[in-house]
């Protein structure tokens, strides 16, 4: 089965028709405080058209309920990320929508219990006290191999010089990536997406004859 590839902090339309050419499965937009933040009229003004097989992501820190389900009945989403400390009543109260849990992982960051198994997947990211986000920062891949075998995206610093490698190594469902296709904050660099998306294709063949 090939890796889930998610292409997340789009801001412009170019980037999002590329993304989606070049063979991305997911495509991530940030409507928590970020340099990549966008309103939700821009979602829908630069994911118009998209086909349906490609899964529109948003992501969220401890957005209010009624907030979190107009924008995302709004955008058309189809799955929610959650960065924050949102609880089990909190989650209850977004079905149907896949809800994909953000965990991040570091020094003295241990790996979560299985109730996690609860959520269409769980996306492991790197922590850093001062942000929600991974901050491309790499953390180390080690730590999520007891959750080999369940649905996990992997995320935090991954490029196209290492994705193989974390690939090889963890075995995900899927792999996350921001700043590593990108030029600046949100302004995405086709040359390295496709770099990319190709990478982890080669490392899908790689583990199959493995």
């Amino acid at each position: 089965m090939n890796t889930k590839i998610k292409i997340c902090g789009l801001t412009r339309r170019d980037d999002v028709l590329q993304a989606a050419e070049l063979g991305a499965d997911l495509l991530g937009f940030v409507f928590a405080e970020s340099p990549r933040r966008v309103t939700p009229e821009r979602v829908v003004e630069i994911s118009a058209g998209l086909s349906k097989e490609i899964l529109k992501v948003g992501v969220f820190v401890d957005t209010p309920l009624a907030e979190i389900k107009e924008i995302a009945v709004f955008c058309d989403l189809d799955v929610l990320q959650l960065h924050g400390t949102e609880d089990s009543d909190y989650c209850r109260a977004l079905n149907p929508f896949k809800l994909l849990k953000v965990v991040r992982l570091g020094v003295g960051r241990s790996l979560p219990e299985s109730s996690l198994s609860s959520y269409w997947a769980t996306l492991f990211d790197t922590w850093l006290a001062d942000q929600a986000g991974g901050g491309g920062k790499v953390f180390d891949w080690r730590q999520v191999l007891p959750w080999s075998g369940r649905r996990f995206f992997l995320a935090g610093g991954l490029t196209p010089e290492n994705v193989g490698r974390a690939l090889a190594m963890t075995k995900p469902f899927g792999v996350d990536v921001s700043s590593g296709v990108e030029i600046s904050p949100g302004i995405k660099d086709s040359t390295k997406i496709k770099k990319f998306i190709a990478a982890v294709r080669k490392a899908d063949k790689g583990n199959e004859n493995g």
